[in-house]
Formats: structure tokens, sequence, C-alpha cells
């Protein structure tokens, strides 16, 4: 199959690939108990060749979603975006709410401040590029989805096969220069929402250093670290680095390297390596209407190359910060 590694023959865990290069269903997977380390072993080698794994109707909690994303790495938690008293939604700072719920289960009207602040989310992205020490794995579970033919899928991109088919003298030119990104999430914010983050400067604040061509570790292959978190590249005038952005983006995100996962019902699981895939949310007729509750656990990255250009050890950015409090939390 073009584009992924050699093939591992799994004993344990059934495969359905969903897209050409990318992306796979599987099965065999008992969620009730802990997950037998050779079949631990199996998903680790699907996500290393597939990049995103898609499990159906894991039965998964909270405290079970937890436990298995340990598995994989040091768990991001919310703490850092806990201002004014505010309480975790959920039993666990590692869990993070990615649904359309308030804190008391209430859908969230389409013109809410968090309607806003989450269409950045409905951008091509990876996850945490915009923290000093990024994301590996992402864990997202579905609690409760909206009824069919109502939207809510999550859309891929393989960022590996992109960069292996880019242009020679593109591919020659980004290698040489060994370019840098610089990342902040109140840039996707603005984009997102361009006219209620119309104030916000994303200059004003700092951002985060990740190299825009990076070896994939698990697989060795090379890929485009991408996101729309990317303000500029260095080195490059603005207009420049906008060209080089929107560029790369759009190569990547050309239908023949996307894949759309449907969340069929409570309970599926999809994994996806935030180092070597994009992701984006997209919206429906659910928004306002019907309940979408999900619930992300987020892998700190272990990697040589987890902490990027930035200073090891350095916080990451949470509402604490003065001008995203303001912009996610008090704009009405």
């Amino acid at each position: 199959m073009p584009g992924l590694i050699q093939e591992t023959p799994f004993k344990h865990i059934t495969i359905k690939e969903l897209a050409p290069t990318f992306v796979a269903e599987v099965g065999g997977v008992d969620f009730s108990r802990p997950v037998e380390p050779e079949v631990f072993q199996e998903i680790r080698e699907a996500l290393a060749k597939y990049g995103v794994c898609v499990f159906r109707n894991t039965g998964l909690d909270d405290t079970r979603h937890v436990e298995f994303s340990r598995l994989l790495g040091e768990l991001d938690d919310i703490k850092p975006y806990l201002t004014n008293g505010r309480k975790a939604k959920f039993p666990y700072y590692e869990l993070f709410d990615a649904g359309n719920l308030d804190d008391e289960g209430n859908v969230i009207p389409v013109d809410s401040p968090r309607t806003h602040y989450n269409k950045g989310n409905g951008l091509w992205h990876v996850d945490s590029s915009f923290n000093p020490r990024r994301a590996s794995y992402s864990l997202l579970l579905a609690h409760t989805i909206p009824p069919p033919n109502n939207g809510g899928s999550t859309f891929f991109a393989d960022t590996r096969t992109a960069f292996d088919d880019l242009p020679q003298d593109l591919k020659t030119q980004l290698e040489e220069n060994d370019y840098v990104a610089a990342h902040s999430l109140f840039h996707s914010r603005k984009l997102g929402s361009p006219e209620y983050f119309k104030d916000l400067n994303p200059l004003d604040n700092k951002m985060s250093r990740h190299k825009l061509v990076q070896t994939h570790g698990p697989s060795g292959r090379k890929n485009l670290y991408i996101a729309r978190h990317a303000h500029h590249i260095e080195g490059l005038s603005p207009q420049e680095s906008d060209q080089m952005l929107d560029r790369l983006i759009e190569f990547a995100t050309q239908p023949k390297y996307v894949c759309s996962v449907e969340w069929d019902q409570d309970g599926d699981l999809v994994i996806w390596d935030n180092t070597c895939v994009m992701h984006r949310a997209t919206g429906g007729s659910f928004e306002g209407k019907f309940k979408r509750d999900m619930r992300r656990t987020t892998v700190h990255d272990g990697s040589s190359t987890a902490w990027g250009l930035n200073t090891v050890g350095d916080r990451k950015l949470g509402f604490a910060d003065p001008a995203l409090a303001k912009a996610a939390e008090t704009k009405a």
C-alpha cells in the first residue's frame, strides 16, 4: 500500500484500512479490562503505521480512558486553564472537554463566547503545537453523539505522504533551510473567528517554536509539522511566510491525503499521532441543538524533538495568561 511502512504481522488485533495511505479501524481489543501487553504493543505498531486508529464501541468510562491513555506516556492536564476558582468539569484533570455542553450539561448556544473560541478547532491543526512541549497522541472518546446525519465527523490529513509527494524543488528548499515555525493558540483562535477576536494580537504573546520538517520517530518517515496554530516561519517576510504556510497546508489537505472519520456510536474512540497527521473538527446541524459529549486525553511527546526549540521545562500557555482569559472567557 503506497505510503505505509513495511507490513506488520498483527496476531492479536484486526485491521480495516480506511484510506489509501493512513487511518485504520482496529478490532479485537477488549477494553473492559486492562489491555494485555502483547495487544497494546500491536496497537502501538498500528499507530506507527497508520497514524490514526479507530476503535468502535469500546465501553470505556473516564477512569479506563485515562488509565489506557497513560500506557502511551505522560498525560497533559487542564490545570493551567482553571481560572477564577473554576473547578474541573470531569473527575480527572487529564480529561479535556471537546464537546458542546456547558457545566450544567446544556447544549452551548451557537453564538456563545465558547463557540467562537472553538471555531479555531475547525481549522487544520495538531494538538498542542502552541505549547513548548508538543503532544504526541490524542485519544478522543465519544460519550454522547448526535443523531445520525447531523454532522460532527473528524477529518485527518496524512502529512507523511504529503511530504513524500512534495515537488522536489519545494522539498529541497524546506530541507536545506530547516525552517522553524512559531505557533500560537491566539493565532488560530483569531483565524477561526476574526471579527470576534479582532482586538487580539498574537504578537503580544510568547510563541512556541518547532521545526517545519520533522522525522516521525515511530516510522522513520519525514513529515510536515504544520498547523493553523503556525503564525509565521522564522527568517521569511510576513508575505513569504503566509504564502509558504498556505501552500503547504493546502497541499497536505488535498482529498487524496484526507480521511473523514465518522462517529457511529457512543463509546467510539479515535487515537491519532499529532506528530504525523493534522486534523480538524467539523460542525453540522447538531450545533446548538443536540448534545455532543466528547472527552480527550492528550499525551506529552516524549521524543528528542518534543520541546522543539523551546526551553525544556517551560510552562505551557493557559487561561491564566490575561489576554487569552479575556478573549476566551469574558467577551460577550
